[in-house]
């Protein structure tokens, strides 16, 4: 029987992290074995051998920088994996070839996303973002706050990510309030409504999280007209794409003291430039891009993940997490 043939193709743009080596592919395999004998790998780093790789290639683990003429150049490709959750920098899916499906690594953030948010709700319940301000200037202030139970979290976007936010909040005995697409019910939320509700839900919220994947009509989805209906004593957190949100608007209200807090795990540009008024940006915490990864089993969690959709791979079935290329996530 002809084994499936496999190419993981690395950055190392990328942190280590992130880098799917050879060692974690033979650490996935023999956690794997019967779907593993089913394959042949090669691993390869910033295209040095993708091109002789991808004349043989089935399957293609991490998207390559060189995506054009793809179908000529990989004419046995019928499956590419996207090894991060979010495929914004992949769009549109002009480059996949017609008989190929494209997946992400749905499923692999959420757990650590669930622990991210417990932290932030706290830190903007407990007015840390202003009390961390107050020891740079070496203020003393007594910043009380009330206990968090009761409270409600407006999470915009329920997929992982935003599922994880569920979760924590409702840890914490928050109510929630989702809002998605679909407006499709969740188990951690107390309701879900369709996007078209966010003007009309977000004078109720106390934290509005983001949490959409990002495409052209999610760009600047919580923009300054929508920030002016929330109430100021109301907390934003980002943990989705950073356009998904004005972040100039943002950073403007928080200057003029019209929101309490935020906090923001991602920014653009990344890094984020040492001038950027950011920094400096009252009540606000930044965080560099890690709030949902794994810091130490990172890709053992994703190859697990693969390695089962690669089982229905290998039964005809319909993978999990494919791309739509109309919705782009």
């Amino acid at each position: 029987m002809r084994k499936i043939r496999v190419h993981i193709e690395n950055t190392r743009k990328k942190g280590e992290l992130f880098h799917v080596t050879r060692a974690r592919w033979d650490a996935a395999c023999a956690r794997h074995r019967k779907l593993a004998s089913r394959l042949e790998a090669s691993v390869g780093w910033d295209g040095d051998i993708l091109e002789q790789a991808l004349t043989e290639a089935d399957i293609v683990i991490g998207v390559p920088a060189r995506r054009e003429r793809l179908a000529a150049r990989a004419p046995k490709l019928r499956w590419v994996h996207a090894t991060s959750a979010g495929v914004d920098g992949f769009l549109p899916l002009d480059w996949l070839p017609a008989d190929a499906v494209f997946t992400n690594n749905h499923g692999a953030h959420g757990a650590k996303a669930e622990q991210f948010m417990c932290m932030a709700f706290h830190l903007l319940n407990s007015r840390m973002p202003e009390i961390t301000g107050n020891q740079r200037t070496h203020r003393w202030q007594q910043l009380f706050s009330p206990n968090i139970r009761g409270k409600t979290a407006l999470i915009v976007g329920l997929g992982d990510l935003g599922q994880g936010a569920a979760r924590a909040a409702k840890q914490l005995g928050l109510k929630v309030i989702g809002v998605s697409r679909t407006g499709r019910k969740i188990r951690h939320a107390n309701a879900v409504h369709k996007t078209t509700a966010l003007d009309r839900l977000l004078p109720t919220a106390d934290y509005v999280v983001m949490a959409v994947p990002l495409t052209p009509q999610t760009r600047h989805l919580l923009n300054r007209s929508r920030m002016d209906r929330m109430k100021p004593s109301a907390g934003v957190i980002n943990i989705a794409r950073a356009p998904v949100l004005d972040n100039d608007a943002l950073a403007d209200k928080l200057r003029r003291g019209e929101l309490a807090g935020a906090v923001l795990d991602v920014v653009d540009p990344e890094p984020l430039p040492p001038e950027s008024p950011l920094w400096d940006t009252p009540n606000l915490i930044v965080t560099p891009h890690i709030s949902c990864d794994d810091g130490e089993h990172y890709v053992d969690i994703s190859l697990d993940l693969w390695f089962g959709n690669f089982e229905r791979f290998l039964r005809g079935r319909p993978l999990q997490s494919r791309i739509d290329p109309r919705r782009g996530y």
